[in-house]
C-alpha cells in the first residue's frame, strides 16, 4: 500500500505572509491523518506539466487541514500565490521522510533558513519550551513565522543578511550559548553544513532536511540525486524518496 495519494482538496486561505511569501491552508482529511513534520506535497498547477513540491508547514489532524508556507519563485507558484479561499488543488501527498521527533523531552535547537523554516513549525510543536529557532532571513521584509514559534513558547533568535532585523550574521552565530540535545535544520546547504559541524562538535544528533530540484516526488524520475554516505563508502540516494530528512552524518558534504 502507498504511503501516499493524490487528493482533491478545498482551499480554505490563501493570504501572503511576507512580500512574495504566501500561507495556504487546505482541507485534506486523509493526507492529515497520516502526515508528519518534514515531509511535503506535490501540488498541481493548471497548465504546468510538472507538481511543485512545497513542504507541509503544519498539520490539523483534527481539522483535517494541511498547511503550506512558500515562496514565489516561478510562474508555477505564482499560479499558486492566486488561488482564493473555495478553489481546489490537487495534492500528491504526503511525500518522503520527515522528522523522527523521538523523545520530546529533550531541548531542541530548530535551525532554519528562509523558506527552510516553515517545515520546522510542525517538529516544534511537542517540545514547545524547551525548542529554540533560529533562523536567517535576507532582511527584516523576509521574516515569517516568527510569532508562530513563539505562540508554541519557543524561543526565537533571529539573523539577517542586511542586518535590517535581529542579529547582522549567520545562523550559527547565535547558537553557541544554547543548550542543546538535538538538531533539527531546514535550509540552504552551506547552512546545513555549518549546523551540522556545530552539533558534531556538541556531540549531538543532527537532522536535516535538504533542498534539491525534485520532478516527480516519488523517486521515479532520479532527478534529485544526492550523495550520502553508506557503511560500504559513498552512494547516491534520492531527496524525494529517501529524505529529504537525513541524518547529517550520511551526508557527503561538498567542500
Amino acid at each position: 500500500m502507498k504511503p501516499y495519494d493524490t487528493f482533491d482538496c478545498a482551499v480554505l486561505q490563501n493570504r501572503e505572509l511576507a512580500p512574495g511569501f504566501f500561507d495556504l491552508t487546505v482541507s485534506c482529511l486523509q493526507a492529515a491523518q497520516t502526515a508528519r513534520a518534514g515531509q511535503f506535497a506535490q501540488l498541481m498547477v493548471p497548465g504546468k506539466t510538472l507538481r511543485r513540491p512545497i513542504s507541509i508547514c503544519e498539520i490539523d489532524r483534527n481539522q483535517g487541514t494541511l498547511r503550506f508556507v512558500f515562496g514565489v519563485r516561478g510562474g508555477g507558484t505564482l499560479q499558486l500565490s492566486r488561488l482564493k479561499a473555495g478553489d481546489q488543488v490537487n495534492l500528491l501527498a504526503p511525500l518522503g521522510n520527515g522528522f523522527n521527533l523521538g523523545d520530546t523531552s529533550r531541548r531542541v535547537l530548530l535551525a532554519g533558513g528562509g523558506i527552510g523554516v516553515p517545515p520546522l513549525l510542525e517538529a516544534a510543536k511537542p517540545f514547545g519550551k524547551r525548542a529554540v529557532l533560529t533562523a536567517g532571513f535576507r532582511s527584516r521584509d523576509a521574516v515569517i513565522l516568527k510569532e508562530d514559534f513563539e505562540k508554541l513558547g519557543c524561543g526565537v533568535r533571529i539573523a539577517t543578511d542586511d542586518g535590517s532585523f535581529g542579529h547582522h550574521g549567520l545562523v550559527t552565530d547565535l547558537v553557541e550559548d544554547i543548550p542543546f540535545d538535538v538538531v533539527f535544520a531546514c535550509g540552504p546547504k552551506p547552512m546545513l553544513r555549518a549546523v551540522a559541524a556545530l552539533a558534531h562538535r556538541r556531540g549531538v544528533p543532527c537532522f536535516v532536511s535538504m533542498e534539491e530540484r525534485m520532478a516527480c516526488g516519488i523517486g521515479a524520475c532520479l532527478g534529485c540525486a544526492i550523495q550520502l554516505q553508506g557503511e560500504n563508502g559513498p552512494y547516491y540516494g534520492h531527496v524525494c524518496k529517501d529524505g529529504p530528512v537525513f541524518p547529517a552524518e550520511t551526508i557527503v558534504w561538498e567542500e
